[in-house]
C-alpha cells in the first residue's frame, strides 16, 4: 500500500478497522463495543460527508447519542442490580431479550415514515446519487442502534439487511475497504445471532 493511496483512503481503512473491532465486541456482547463505536462515527461523519453519502452522515450524529445511551444502560443495568444484593453478589449485565412483539408494528411504521422522510429530503435538497439505498440503511439503522441498545436478539436480523444494502452502496460510491467490512458484517452478524441465541438460552448474559 502506498503512501498517496493511504492518504486517499485512510478515513475508509481507519474506519475499516474500528468496525471490525466493533463487530467483534458486540459479537461478544461487550460493552467495549459501545467506546470504539463513538470514535468510529466521529471519523465516519467526515468520511461520509466526503463521498456525498448525507443521510449516513447525519445519522452518526444519531448514532453517537446512541452509543452514549446504550453504554449508559449496559453499565446501569449492571450497578443497579448490584444495589438489589449485597455487596459480596455477582453483578449481572442487561440480560440478552427477545425484541417485543408489541413494538413490531410501531417500529415497522417508524422505519417507512423515516425512509420516506429522508429520501424526500436527499432529493430535494441534495446532490445524492443513491437516495433510496442510503435513506434506507439509514432508516433501518435507527432501529436497530435502538434496539442494539435495548439487547434484543432480533437486532441481528435488522443489521443483516442494512449491511447487505450497505455492501453494494459503498462499492458503488468507491468506499472499498468499508464495503468489503460489511460483506464480512453479513457473516460475522450471522454468526452473532446464533451466538446471542446460544447465551440467551443459558441464561449468561
Amino acid at each position: 500500500m502506498n503512501y498517496e493511496f493511504f492518504i486517499a483512503h485512510w478515513l475508509d481503512i481507519v474506519t475499516t478497522v474500528l468496525g471490525l473491532a466493533y463487530i467483534l465486541f458486540e459479537y461478544k456482547a461487550s460493552r467495549w463495543m459501545w467506546l470504539v463505536g463513538f470514535l468510529m462515527q466521529l471519523l465516519g461523519i467526515v468520511l461520509y460527508y466526503q463521498k456525498g453519502l448525507y443521510a449516513d452522515c447525519g445519522m452518526e450524529f444519531y448514532y453517537l447519542a446512541m452509543t452514549v445511551y446504550g453504554y449508559w444502560r449496559w453499565v446501569y443495568s449492571v450497578k443497579r442490580q448490584n444495589t438489589l444484593h449485597s455487596s459480596r453478589s455477582t453483578l449481572h449485565a442487561l440480560p440478552i431479550r427477545h425484541f417485543p412483539k408489541r413494538l413490531i408494528l410501531p417500529w415497522m411504521l417508524v422505519i417507512a415514515a423515516v425512509w420516506g422522510i429522508i429520501y424526500w429530503l436527499l432529493i430535494t435538497f441534495t446532490d445524492s446519487t443513491v437516495p433510496l439505498a442510503d435513506s434506507f440503511t439509514t432508516a433501518l439503522s435507527i432501529v436497530g442502534i435502538w434496539a442494539l441498545a435495548h439487547k434484543y436478539l432480533e437486532q441481528w436480523f435488522i443489521w443483516i439487511a442494512v449491511d447487505v444494502v450497505t455492501c453494494g452502496l459503498y462499492f458503488y460510491k468507491d468506499i472499498p475497504f468499508k464495503a468489503g467490512l460489511y460483506g464480512l458484517y453479513v457473516i460475522i452478524a450471522i454468526a452473532g445471532y446464533i451466538n446471542w441465541r446460544k447465551k440467551m438460552k443459558l441464561g449468561a448474559l
